[in-house]
């Protein structure tokens, strides 16, 4: 099944105070390529947005073997962003929308949301302790309504106005909930 994976990776980042998905994590592999090697697990191919001036983020992301996409309008939000990446892809049967602040998502979680949309699911998305997570898995037949995403809401909407054909997906993996806005996110979670 064609299943695309897009990697969101345009965002401002404003917390955290310097270019965090070029940051480090402690094995020294970069934030947005960690996110992008356990989406590259799960699909062969990726659309990685980035914004303009962010070159080394594109090179990184380039050499994990993801087709690169510069969003002109990635400061209108994260809808822009899943747009372009969208666009760019052309129609497929299914996408995996992940997000590239998101390293600790384990390649098994985006393989279940994955097998969900080849299974016929029209959406899919995994959740942890009843917290909706990343990535989310959206069927071809939204195409239309992804083209014409906008605002910081990303695919937000459409899972809310859809959201009886929303597969939840149970996982034990926290990864799908923790997104590192700050670098007091880089910090390991507590065991409570």
């Amino acid at each position: 099944m064609n299943i695309v994976g897009l990697l969101l990776a345009a965002g401002s980042a404003t917390r955290f105070g310097s270019d965090k998905l070029s940051h480090r994590l402690p094995h020294g592999v970069p934030i947005a390529v960690q996110a992008a090697r356990h989406l590259h697990a799960a699909v062969p191919r990726i659309y990685a947005v980035v914004k303009p001036g962010t070159e080394q983020l594109a090179l990184q992301l380039k050499n994990e073997g993801c087709e690169i996409v510069v969003c002109e309008n990635a400061a209108e939000g994260m809808g822009a962003s899943l747009a372009c990446a969208v666009r760019a892809a052309g129609k497929a049967e299914g996408y995996l929308v992940a997000l590239a602040d998101m390293p600790f998502v384990r390649s098994t979680s985006i393989a279940a949301v994955r097998d969900a949309l080849a299974a016929g699911a029209g959406l899919a998305a995994p959740y942890w302790r009843a917290r909706r997570g990343h990535p989310v898995g959206i069927s071809g037949a939204f195409y239309a309504q992804l083209l014409a995403s906008s605002g910081d809401e990303g695919a937000r909407q459409l899972l809310s106005e859809h959201e009886k054909r929303l597969r939840k997906i149970p996982v034990g993996d926290p990864g799908v909930v923790r997104d590192i806005d700050t670098p007091e996110d880089l910090a390991p979670p507590s065991s409570v």
